[in-house]
Parts: structure tokens; C-alpha cells; sequence
């Protein structure tokens, strides 16, 4: 649905300095996904997003009415949730570590569900954001990228392979969410 890009951006959160990049945007041309992830978007942390196993974090479109319809908004912008992919038809239920998609002419494997921080807070402008999103079970997924190539925003990502795990990226989340 939607490849988006950020960079790191200096703001100011209880009055002390934070440098973040979730504040990602839609993008329209055709971009290159190389083993760290796409080219232009940078991480503002890198002992906690991006790297090899981070490289790129994809966030199903149909969570987004769920949280319009939560938050009490008309729409929210693809990217939201800081995202580089916004997918549709690949939910978190469906979803398994080490499995496999093709999207333009890169692919990518399944590493883990994303755990929110503080930072998914400041883009909404509360810390609680950081709470509705671990209760929701809606947490999208990072991949590794293990074939290099480029994307734009239409491109299909299709299931290539997959896991032979039984343990789907949503079970993982809701575990990990309730310990």
C-alpha cells in the first residue's frame, strides 16, 4: 500500500531533546532495499531499530481503520506507526518467524514482532499510545532483508516460503506483551 521513509529528527518531549525517526512519509517513487533497509530512511537508534534482523518493519493497512476508529480520527497517514511498509492481506496471525516474501525485487524474511517504545508515544502524543498498542495484538513484524533489489509504493508482497514454526508473529507479541 505505502513505502515510507524517515530520518532522524531532533524534538523536544518533556522538555528534554529526543532524537527519532519514527516520523516516516509516503514516498512515490521506486527505492532501493539494500541489507540495512531502504535508502534514504535512517534509524535515530541503532541499539534498538534497524541493523540486519530490523531492516525494515512492515504494518498491516487494515489496522489503520481499527485505530481511526480508536483514536477518533478521519485517517491517519500511511506511516504512522513508523513503518517503512505498509502491507495489505498479511496479518500478524498468518505470520511466522522465518517466513519469506517477495516485495518488488527484493525479499525479505520474518525476524520478530515490533515491541513498542516510548517513542511510538511521542508520534501520538501520548505515553499511553505506547499501552493501547500492546493490548491491541496489532504490532506489524521487522524483516530481514536477504535479497537486496527495489520497491515502490503498489508493488505486491507476495509469500515466498514459509516457516515451518507454529508460533505466529501475533503469538509471540501477545506473549511477550503479557510477561
Amino acid at each position: 500500500m505505502s513505502v515510507n521513509l524517515g530520518v532522524p529528527r531532533q524534538i523536544v518531549w518533556n522538555n528534554e531533546p529526543v532524537t527519532t525517526s519514527i516520523f516516516k512519509e509516503p514516498i512515490t517513487a521506486r527505492v532501493k532495499v539494500g541489507r540495512f533497509g531502504l535508502e534514504g530512511d535512517l534509524q535515530a537508534d541503532l541499539t534498538v531499530h534497524g541493523g540486519l534482523n530490523k531492516a525494515l518493519y512492515a504494518y498491516p493497512s487494515e489496522h489503520y481503520k481499527y485505530w481511526m476508529h480508536q483514536l477518533k480520527v478521519p485517517s491517519l497517514q500511511w506511516g504512522m506507526f513508523g513503518e517503512n511498509l505498509t502491507t495489505n492481506g498479511i496479518l500478524e496471525n498468518d505470520v511466522h518467524v522465518g517466513d519469506s516474501f517477495s516485495f518488488g525485487s527484493a525479499e525479505g524474511v520474518v525476524t520478530q514482532p515490533r515491541f513498542p517504545c516510548y517513542k511510538l508515544g511521542i508520534k501520538f502524543g501520548t505515553m499511553e499510545m505506547v499501552k493501547r498498542f500492546q493490548v491491541s495484538g496489532r504490532s506489524g513484524f521487522y524483516l530481514s532483508v536477504v535479497k537486496e533489489g527495489e520497491v515502490c509504493p503498489g508493488d505486491l508482497i507476495k509469500l515466498k516460503e514459509q516457516s515451518s514454526s507454529t508460533r505466529s508473529i501475533a503469538d509471540i507479541f501477545m506473549e511477550e506483551a503479557d510477561s
